[in-house]
């Protein structure tokens, strides 16, 4: 049974930096895409960045620039660089990885002055 754990999310002020960790447990394949989503109260559920077994990535607009979406394959591990955070960015953060169609349980970021 495949698991995704997420930690890293906190209070930042706007213009800090964060990194999200987000790890797999179970059986894997390596080629499986990973990435990460985000919910802010009262919005629906959007695609931040994914990354793809090759390694090709893919950000939204609105954090193109600022974040950046990395892996570890040997430890099963996808991260989200965030910098220049703005109060805009302030959400749930939720890890997926889309071959097995699972969701980590979130991490909350604020970003507030």
């Amino acid at each position: 049974q495949v698991q995704l754990v997420e930690s890293g999310g906190g209070l930042v002020q706007p213009g800090g930096s964060l990194r999200l960790s987000c790890a797999a447990s179970g059986s894997i394949s390596s080629i499986s895409t990973m990435g990460w989503y985000r919910q802010a109260p009262g919005k629906q559920r959007e695609l931040v960045a994914h990354i793809t077994g090759g390694s090709s990535t893919y950000y939204a607009g609105s954090v193109k620039g600022r974040f950046t979406i990395s892996r570890d394959k040997g430890k099963n591990t996808v991260y989200l660089q965030m910098n220049s955070l703005k109060p805009e960015d302030t959400a749930v953060y939720y890890c997926k990885i889309w071959a097995y169609d699972v969701w980590g349980q979130g991490t909350q970021v604020t970003v507030s002055s």
